[in-house]
């Protein structure tokens, strides 16, 4: 027998010594576990039901109490807070909002808390360690509530952002400072609010908020008076037109200016040059430094229209050429700010080489109404003939007494009259004009062209006829047609001492139009009153007051083809005495 042989071990001493191993092993493993084991048990066994020692929610201890005990506990410390204002801080300012839908669950909180302490490192822990373990409550939020109650702090809070802007008053730029807007994110602040423990002596809750930027700021603001308001109302501007020079002062110029944003948050001069042209402070200046086209005059020759005068061409400033020339002078100073505008041809609707193709070829209608010949009424009606004689309205364009007429002032040539104010008589200037405004209503009905607003005196006047008449008042109430005849339209207006004539020139659209008056309907009597004090009073004899409806007939070829009813209603008229 060899040494070497005697010194191994058999061939299978490797496999029995791993199954001693093994069960050492096994032996070792199993009283581990059942030492870990033993120290959960010990460890549930010491804190039964409770809630595991050191638990703290929200910095209240609950560690140690059963879960009923803990539930009171939360609610009575924690609970509370939330029926008090919450303190919360929006932007860079603090405030508190009364919170509605938003709650502790602490039913949930302390489940999680036990439940937390469960685990079998954190019981076995618990036997070597006293340590406290924060716990985040459960919060429970009603959106809808939540939501309601804090769209009333953002009622207070939110703010529209205001651009900055400069605006210009009696002669003076205004700068208008620009506001950030701001508002409450109310989906972000219920988020907020739920994920935190309102309480007295904490923290306010940061709410999210949005906020909205000008596009115009005050460094833009400063320097749009600096470059440009300021100067533009340091002195008036002056044009020149035909020789002539018209002067607009700061406080017309800035009636019609203003400055826009340009899209690029600069803002830039804007003149309404429509409304400076038609200003009286500009227009009656410039109407003596232009001209107005004229009309070809027209009359009756045997039934046929004939031109009587050529038509004149006439000057005109443009709201384009006074945009041009005013907006340079406005940054400048002293001579600089005077420049001349352009004037440019107009021509006359109406001239000899045109009148048969507008189709002016015979009369549509005439009427006259008859007055008696007091001062008043021959000046007012008279100057109002005139002004309408010889208008031209082309297819498809209303025609407008105030319009045409324009302000019964003195400067206009009208004096002082009787008007009906109140269903009352009183003096005011222009009296006198609803004659011819009755005049034309009737050349229009009888013309078969369409009224577009009209209206009735409040009472009748029995010089007129009866539901076809009308008056008109400075705006409030004018007289005006749409010419749908097909062809353009004269209107030629002549008044004596005691009449005025109202004639329509143009193609016939009907062979005839006719009235047909109904009965007085509806009537009532007038009572009596005492007229107001003073000079103005007017006395008034009485008339019932009716309704009656007229019909405009249309014919062709001795045919009705077409009918319209007018309805009038007439107050009665007091009689009125005078002091």
């Amino acid at each position: 027998m060899s040494r070497s042989s005697l010194l191994d071990p058999p061939a299978d001493s490797t496999s029995a010594d791993r199954r001693r191993i093994g069960r050492r092993v096994a032996l070792i493993a199993g009283a581990a576990v059942v030492g870990f084991g033993g120290l959960y048990l010990v460890g549930l066994l010491a804190s039964g039901d409770d809630i595991p020692a050191g638990t703290r929610v929200s910095g209240v201890d609950i560690g140690g109490l059963g879960r009923s005990q803990a539930r009171e506990k939360l609610n009575s410390s924690l609970g509370g807070a939330w029926s008090e204002p919450v303190k919360v801080r929006l932007a860079d300012s603090d405030g508190t909002v009364d919170v509605a839908g938003i709650s502790l669950d602490s039913e949930e909180t302390v489940a999680r808390a036990a439940q937390a302490g469960s685990d079998p490192f954190t019981v076995i822990g618990r036997l070597f360690t006293s340590g406290d373990r924060e716990v985040e409550p459960v919060i429970r939020a009603d959106e809808a509530k939540a939501r309601a109650s804090l769209a009333e702090k953002a009622k207070t809070y939110d703010r529209k952002a205001r651009e900055g802007d400069v605006t210009f008053h009696a002669g003076e730029p205004v700068p208008t400072r620009p506001v950030t807007g701001r508002s409450l994110d109310v989906d972000g602040a219920v988020e907020a609010l739920a994920s935190s423990v309102p309480g007295q002596g904490k923290e306010p809750v940061r709410l999210p908020v949005r906020t909205i930027q000008p596009q115009v700021g005050a460094a833009e603001v400063n320097r749009a008076m600096k470059q440009f308001a300021t100067p533009a109302m340091s002195a008036p501007v002056t044009l020149t037109a035909d020789g002539r020079e018209i002067e607009i002062s700061p406080a017309t110029l800035g009636k019609h200016l203003t400055m826009k944003p340009d899209g690029k948050k600069r803002l830039t001069p804007e003149l309404d040059s429509k409304g400076l042209l038609a200003d009286p402070a500009l227009a009656s200046p410039l109407a003596l430094a232009t001209d107005e086209a004229v009309n070809a005059k027209l009359r009756l020759d045997g039934g046929r229209v004939a031109v009587a005068s050529d038509g004149k061409t006439g000057q005109e400033v443009t709201a384009q050429a006074l945009k041009k020339a005013v907006l340079p002078l406005l940054t400048r100073t002293g001579a600089a700010r005077t420049g001349a505008v352009a004037t440019a041809k107009v021509e006359p609707k109406l001239t000899r080489d045109n009148v048969g193709r507008l189709g002016i070829k015979e009369k549509m209608s005439s009427f006259t109404v008859d007055f008696e010949p007091v001062p008043y009424r021959v000046t007012n009606i008279g100057r109002a003939a005139e002004l309408i004689d010889g208008s031209v309205v082309l297819p498809g364009e209303t025609w407008s007494l105030n319009g045409t007429v324009g302000e019964r002032t003195e400067a206009n040539g009208f004096v002082e009259g009787i008007i009906i104010n109140n269903n009352q008589f009183e003096k005011a200037a222009g009296g006198g004009v609803s004659t011819v405004a009755t005049t034309v209503f009737n050349a229009i009905f009888f013309a078969g062209v369409k009224p577009v607003e009209y209206g009735a005196h409040s009472f009748y006047i029995e010089r007129y006829p009866e539901g076809r008449e009308a008056t008109v008042a400075w705006g409030s109430l004018d007289l005006k047609f749409r010419n749908d005849s097909g062809n353009a339209l004269y209107i030629d207006a002549e008044a004596t001492d005691t009449s005025v004539t109202v004639t329509f020139l143009g193609t016939k659209k009907y062979d005839s139009v006719e009235a047909v008056k109904g009965p007085r309907t509806n009537v009532k009597q007038p009572g009596t009153r005492e007229g107001a004090s003073g000079e103005k009073c007017v006395p008034q004899t009485p008339l019932e007051g009716f309704d009656v409806a007229v019909d405009r007939v249309f014919k062709n070829d001795g045919k009705e083809v077409e009918r319209e009813t007018y309805k009038t209603r007439y107050v009665p008229r007091d009689e009125v005495t005078c002091d």
